[in-house]
């Protein structure tokens, strides 16, 4: 692939992506909303903001300008959160040229409809136009990725050979690409991982320990695939690295904002303090409620989604949401 690549959102995931193309010598165009971070981006050749000590390449360029940033771009990554993404890409849609590639970096489901990422994209084509629709997703710290640090993730498309494109585009000697067709699957466990990663969190601020942290994970895992298999998506998607890989990372790592929102709920901060605490989004909390109208609608059992909700909607505590989760009936394990 010899055109740009576009990419919209220059938060701390969106840049740590344009860096990873601009230093294979791909020519990236980084776009934001933010005129006034634009303008610092372009002034530094660098995003002190989100990704400090990382000088951009001679090949990435910035703007502010949404149609200069896709003009004749093969590759569109979308990086903006999930709560803005359906208004970026109604504009962004018109702009797009025949067989462009969209690949949503998103991971998130929009709170009015329900739809995950791709959803929203499909459901914004308004006219006649041959885009090929996709996502990247997997066990990837933005600052890791930036730092050159050996990461795997997942692509994945309904057309076999869009993947390999993006999988081929997006690989290099630190970072791997795995190709999948179970693009709703992906999309689900990119989700709702977030939501189970604020449960870590908040059992972690509670002092609780390994075990606890074991089967929280175990269970949520249970939980993202009765969902994502309800929507269609594929078991053995879960298994890998976009669903259990991502799991246990965003469970585990300090560098988990959604772990982050949880640790400082179960140390005692209303949500409305954990959030003004930290200068990235925690898609996880947008998520929770979106999750949570969805399993409601599908009729899918998801009991830890539904004590998150509790504790970040209703004003729940922390203890009495973890202790209701251990005097639910007892059940077979595979149910």
């Amino acid at each position: 692939m010899k055109n740009k690549i576009a990419m919209i959102g220059a938060g701390s995931w969106g840049t740590a992506l344009a860096l990873l193309l601009a230093r294979k010598g791909l020519p990236v165009v980084l776009w934001d909303r933010d005129v006034d971070h634009i303008h610092q981006l372009a002034q530094d050749r660098e995003n002190k903001r989100y990704q400090p000590g990382h000088g951009f390449p001679d090949v990435l360029d910035v703007t502010g300008n949404l149609a200069e940033a896709v003009d004749g771009a093969e590759c569109v990554v979308m990086v903006v959160p999930s709560h803005g993404y359906r208004a970026v890409y109604r504009q962004l849609y018109p702009l797009l040229k025949e067989d462009a590639l969209v690949v949503s970096a998103v991971k998130g489901i929009e709170i009015d409809s329900g739809l995950t990422m791709t959803g929203v994209m499909w459901e914004e084509n308004s006219t006649p136009k041959r885009l090929h629709l996709g996502v990247l997703s997997g066990p990837s710290f933005a600052a890791e990725v930036a730092d050159r640090q050996p990461t795997a993730v997942t692509v994945s498309f309904a057309d076999a050979e869009a993947a390999e494109t993006v999988q081929r585009l997006f690989s290099t000697d630190y970072f791997r690409v795995y190709t999948s067709d179970d693009v709703v699957g992906l999309e689900i466990s990119g989700a709702m991982k977030n939501v189970i990663a604020i449960a870590a969190g908040i059992c972690d601020g509670l002092g609780y320990g390994l075990n606890t942290r074991a089967a929280l994970m175990t269970r949520g895992l249970a939980e993202i695939t009765r969902m994502g298999v309800a929507l269609g998506g594929q078991p053995q998607t879960f298994a890998g690295l976009g669903g259990m890989g991502d799991l246990v990372l965003t469970c585990t790592g300090n560098l988990s904002r959604n772990r982050t929102v949880g640790l400082k709920l179960g140390s005692g901060l209303t949500l409305e303090q954990a959030l003004s605490e930290m200068k990235m989004v925690a898609e996880g909390v947008k998520t929770t409620k979106s999750c949570y109208a969805l399993a409601q609608q599908l009729q899918v059992e998801m009991p830890i989604l539904e004590q998150v909700h509790q504790v970040l909607y209703h004003d729940k505590k922390c203890e009495d949401a973890v202790r209701e989760l251990f005097q639910r009936n007892l059940k077979k394990e595979s149910r």
